[in-house]
């Protein structure tokens, strides 16, 4: 994890924001990797429409790695109106992979001053690196109850987006939140102010 300190993007990132390699202080962090069945990554403000009325958020099957590690294919897309709690279904998603747990595992993530650089997402910039691989499966929509069941699709994201939003009036500003749904639970993996 350390040594991503030296990785392109990151030394781009610190010497774009003039913050000198020998300032940067890194710890890692430890966590039990979740056992995602879903997982969402959420801004509490449309990027798209710049609508701060608008949640905006995809949904994929397995880990998130499969979302974030941009993998082939679209996650679920969704938006949802703050006041309403209408939701509307932007894609249905067609990733061909997942990525699964077969054991209970460990996350090695950095954590440092260079993470949310001004103007600079900071998500992907240091490594994260789990104690146990997870394992690539493929998705088959024909059974899968994100592709076909409207009604669970629906709770799940209207369940997201109030999570969501509860973040965002917590941390007072608009929020890039990542997490996972395990059953009938959500559960909040991190979240960043939006760029």
């Amino acid at each position: 994890v350390w040594a991503s300190k030296w990785g392109d993007r990151a030394a781009y990132s610190r010497n774009a924001a003039k913050v000198p390699h020998d300032a940067l202080q890194m710890a890692v962090l430890v966590q039990r990797v979740v056992p995602a069945e879903y997982s969402f990554v959420v801004h509490t403000t449309n990027p798209v429409s710049g609508s701060k009325d608008e949640i905006m958020g995809e949904v994929v099957v397995g880990l998130g790695e499969a979302l974030v590690g941009n993998y082939p294919g679209r996650a679920l897309g969704f938006v949802v109106n703050k006041e309403t709690g209408d939701v509307t279904i932007t894609q249905l998603p067609s990733k061909n992979m997942g990525i699964f747990l077969n054991e209970d595992t460990l996350i090695f993530r950095s954590d440092s001053n260079g993470e949310d650089l001004e103007g600079f997402a900071g998500a992907g910039l240091y490594e994260s690196i789990m104690a146990s691989k997870a394992e690539e499966r493929p998705i088959d929509y024909s059974n899968e109850a994100l592709f076909w069941d409207d009604g669970m699709r629906q709770a799940m994201v209207k369940k997201i987006a109030e999570a969501a939003g509860a973040i965002e009036k917590i941390m007072g500003s608009a929020q890039d939140v990542e997490g996972c749904i395990v059953g009938d639970d959500v559960h909040v993996v991190q979240t960043r102010p939006q760029v």
